[in-house]
């Protein structure tokens, strides 16, 4: 019926060829326009077959897929608190996900891995609710959908050495900052939950979430799954994230001044040793030159004599 209702909301009433359509695989529902048709289709087989997520049980919700054919009409979809770099935004309390279609550009990402990470929020949701922090909420989504490629981000952040690790509250504050310092407040709530899980290398996450579910507090279902307080943990995640990543971090920013320098200098070292070579031409040339002088004023010497 929601759908229904959608669809007519979005029919437009200049071309019949024009009116959004529908696809339904499994428990979810794509609205899109003509030119989404294979993007909603990819989707939609993708999301059925890969319908897990790490430590959750299997969702039951149904979810409403809505392709925006352009960005003017994502921004309105979406409203005007999304950020301007996002392009997809999930809304748990109607299991409801907008998503720029094919006119996203390159940087949006793969939408395949776009859709899941915005149906690891819905799952997520499903199972507890509003208990979530934003940190794991987005830290959980990405480790879901697989997005490794965010831990570049932290090689490469100085920040670790100089300024030191956020706390977990503070990674809240991030998201809400531009696009950059919230790429790496993605990267090290990622972080943060790939470390959580790895602590129990037989149940991941699941039997973390069943505790949460129960105390609804995320400090005692820390303490029961994992023999943490969550001041230790957050603690460990510090040390062990700016070990890891603040010495490449350092090593990449030495590596680029030497290189910058090489640009730099370089220039200057070949233009002096060409004048040096230069130079040395010149003293071989008089050398010569003042060698064959004297042969030169020898040889008529010896012939004054004679």
């Amino acid at each position: 019926m929601a759908s229904a209702c959608l669809l007519a909301g979005l029919a437009s009433p200049t071309r019949a060829q024009d009116a959004p359509g529908r696809l339904d695989r499994g428990r979810f529902t794509a609205v899109f326009f003509p030119s989404e048709q294979r993007l909603a289709h990819s989707l939609l087989e993708s999301a059925a077959a890969r319908d897990t997520f790490p430590g959750l049980p299997r969702p039951q919700a149904r979810v409403l897929l809505m392709l925006a054919p352009d960005e003017r009409r994502f921004r309105e979809w979406v409203g005007p608190s999304a950020p301007e770099w996002g392009s997809a935004i999930a809304f748990p309390h109607s299991s409801r996900i907008v998503m720029q279609g094919r006119s996203a550009g390159s940087s949006a990402g793969d939408p395949v891995g776009v859709l899941r990470h915005e149906l690891a929020h819905l799952a997520l949701h499903e199972f507890l609710g509003d208990l979530t922090p934003r940190w794991f909420d987005e830290g959980f989504a990405s480790f879901a959908a697989g997005e490794w490629g965010r831990e570049e981000l932290l090689a490469a952040n100085l920040g670790l050495i100089f300024r030191g690790m956020p706390s977990l509250v503070e990674l809240d504050q991030g998201f809400q900052a531009g696009a950059g310092r919230a790429g790496a407040s993605y990267a090290l709530a990622h972080r943060a939950v790939a470390e959580l899980a790895e602590l129990d290398q037989r149940r991941g996450l699941a039997l973390f979430f069943a505790y949460w579910r129960s105390t609804r507090s995320l400090d005692r279902a820390v303490r029961s799954a994992y023999g943490l307080t969550l001041t230790s943990f957050e603690r460990r995640w510090q040390e062990r994230t700016r070990f890891r990543y603040g010495g490449l971090a350092l090593f990449a920013d030495v590596t680029l001044a030497s290189l910058s320098g090489l640009v730099l200098l370089g220039p200057l070292y070949w233009s002096r040793r060409r004048r040096l070579k230069e130079r040395m031409a010149e003293m071989v040339a008089a050398d010569a030159e003042a060698e064959r002088a004297a042969q030169e004023a020898a040889r008529t010497s010896t012939l004054d004599e004679m």
